[in-house]
């Protein structure tokens, strides 16, 4: 509804529909309104029927209803009934010649908006003033009152919609907790069974290197006691680490010496069965037992996901001041999508080809090295895990400052001097 009665926003003219009988009485009414201090012009038209009244009620489309209390054929109130069905909030007022008190109230209680004597036409203007008030102010207050209601229909809706997703996030936030707690019954079961395993492991081991150790004593030099010596203090370190992971802690603990980076990896594709290819020579200073521990991870696991020693092997170089050392495969290779998790400790997955750990420590061994370890795609397929140390440099072999090497490497280097 607009403010179709609003005095501010009435057209230039005001149209006035009058229901009366006495075409005197009408042209009296008329001459008032187009003569009285109305701001607007006014046309005014005149029906004396039931019919009529209807039809002008659509066609001429008033502002106001102007009506006799009795007529012939029709009377006031039916009129005046038939507008508050079809045309709420048209004024309604009755002009008329006699009018007792107790007519004058059931009139305005039926909802007239107002009444006014023929004998008293002077208060006819202000009266149609006060009705194109009175109904401008009904609509603009149903108007505000249907927007209430439509603007709390609206706010009811969306604290519905609120309330269900705080029902759906408190739901996903039991779950999650759920969850939480699963993961941390699981981490906690898990860490209990590395470090029940590792203490269980290294009994049997300790023992196997002492027997190991009493063998060579007493038969000598073996090339096979020596290697077995080898593979178990390479197991003993493994499960140490084991440990360590157990309880959080990072792999650090190297012991550095001068190496010869290529016999420490032939050595490792003698005992797996891969082919290597390297250059004689790569020195470099690392720990070699824990670089053994690296590549003998490396080579198992790529063993292990290819299923076949031949389809892996070992090449290494030196460019610049890095050494790079690639453990190659052609097996399925490894997705993008895993390729940042697969260092991640207990990420088990086909392409890890382990537990989860392997490439966790190695990974920190190779960082406890100054050095990088990552995996890229074998051309032709496959997976390569690439790892990058720092070489010796050229003019360190005649000039080395003693002090700035870890401690064992300094010792090493002083007995070659003397």
């Amino acid at each position: 509804m607009n403010d179709h009665y609003d005095l501010s926003n009435l057209p230039s003219t005001l149209r006035v529909l009058h229901l009366e009988d006495n075409l005197l009485d009408h042209e009296l009414v008329k001459a008032m309104l187009e003569e009285g201090e109305l701001p607007w012009a006014c046309v005014v038209k005149q029906v004396d029927v039931e019919e009529d009244f209807r039809r002008e009620l659509s066609d001429f489309a008033p502002h106001l209803v102007l009506s006799d209390y009795s007529l012939p054929s029709y009377d006031g109130l039916s009129a005046y009934d038939y507008v508050r069905r079809y045309y709420r909030h048209m004024p309604f007022v009755i002009v008329t010649g006699a009018m007792g008190e107790e007519v004058a109230v059931e009139t305005l209680r039926r909802g007239v908006t107002d009444y006014v004597l023929k004998q008293r036409l002077e208060r006819l203007v202000p009266a149609v003033v006060r009705a194109l008030s009175e109904a401008a102010e009904r609509a603009r207050r149903e108007r505000a009152e249907a927007e209430i209601r439509e603007l709390n229909m609206t706010l009811q809706s969306r604290l519905e919609e609120v309330e269900r997703l705080n029902k759906i996030a408190e739901e996903q936030r039991l779950k999650l907790e759920e969850t939480a707690q699963q993961l941390e019954e699981a981490l906690k079961l898990q860490k209990t069974f590395l470090a029940e395993s590792s203490h269980e492991l290294r009994t049997p081991l300790t023992a196997l290197l002492g027997y190991l150790r009493r063998a060579e004593r007493e038969l000598g030099h073996s090339q096979t006691v020596s290697d077995s010596i080898r593979v178990a203090e390479n197991m003993t370190r493994l499960v140490n680490d084991l440990l360590q992971l157990s309880r959080g802690e990072l792999v650090q603990s190297i012991e550095p010496h001068f190496i010869n980076l290529s016999e420490l990896l032939q050595q490792v594709g003698r005992d797996y069965g891969v082919r290597v290819e390297v250059p004689p020579v790569l020195d470099a200073v690392g720990d070699p037992i824990r670089l053994t521990q690296v590549f003998v991870n490396l080579v198992t696991n790529a063993t292990r996901v290819c299923g076949d020693a031949n389809l892996v092997h070992i090449a290494a170089r030196q460019e610049n001041n890095e050494l790079i050392v690639d453990v190659i495969d052609h097996g399925p290779g490894v997705p993008d999508r895993v390729k940042k998790r697969i260092f991640d400790k207990f990420y088990r997955g086909k392409e890890a080809g382990s537990a989860g750990l392997g490439l966790t420590i190695s990974q920190q061994v190779v960082q406890a090295h100054k050095g990088d370890l990552y995996v890229v795609d074998t051309p032709g397929g496959g997976a390569t895990f690439r790892v990058v140390l720092s070489a010796l440099e050229e003019e360190d072999d005649d000039v080395v400052d003693l002090a700035e090497l870890p401690r064992d490497v300094g010792q090493e280097a002083q007995q070659a001097e003397t």
